[in-house]
């Protein structure tokens, strides 16, 4: 079990409704700003075709590593942040400046919330 400290350091990422390689995107953008329970050379893959795969990771936020970037992404991505208050609204500002970002959902509790997020291409691309 995690203790009160861990809780107001850490988020918890979970990605769903995504590619593996958009999967991969999103945790090295996020990586480029915080450390993680991931190696650098992991890259998320499909366990089981045809069902939907979810990938988690948990980052630290208490000390930023770089300053996040615009990242393009192939298709939206759900994201479900879940750690302290102050940890939970360090992670999304980050999302946000990567990232365009939609709040979808948010369960809050005495010391810790859930956000649901769906998040799009922070690149905007030229349209012909």
């Amino acid at each position: 079990m995690n203790t009160a400290q861990e809780h107001e350091e850490s988020v918890v990422v979970t990605l769903t409704g995504c590619s593996p390689e958009d999967a991969d995107t999103v945790f090295r953008a996020l990586g480029r700003s915080y450390t993680s329970d991931r190696a650098a050379h992991e890259t998320p893959k499909d366990t089981a075709e045809g069902h939907d795969t979810v990938w988690a990771t948990t980052f630290d936020v208490s000390h930023p590593l770089a300053g996040p970037e615009p990242v393009t992404l192939a298709a939206p991505v759900t994201v479900e942040l879940q750690g302290g208050y102050w940890a939970v609204d360090r992670m999304t500002e980050t999302l946000n400046a990567s990232f365009a970002v939609r709040e979808e959902g948010m369960a809050a509790g005495d010391q810790e919330k859930d956000v649901q997020l769906r998040l799009t291409s922070g690149i905007p691309t030229e349209r012909f």
